[in-house]
């Protein structure tokens, strides 16, 4: 779960830093950086959902 976190990250960055990018410059580009990377987020979180809900499960 460590792993899939430090992903989701670094993903999640690099989205952030595009997206930034694309609205201060207009760096269309940078927008398709960050729309790409939110593609990538996307299987990452659902899989991050999934471990975490087993997680909370296996407590109780």
């Amino acid at each position: 779960m460590k792993e899939l976190m430090e992903q989701i990250s670094a993903i999640g960055d690099t989205f952030i830093r595009n997206a930034e990018t694309q609205l201060d410059k207009g760096n269309k580009a940078a927008g398709l950086r960050a729309r790409r990377a939110s593609l990538e987020l996307e299987p990452l979180l659902k899989r991050f959902r999934k471990l975490s809900l087993e997680a909370s499960n296996n407590k109780d």
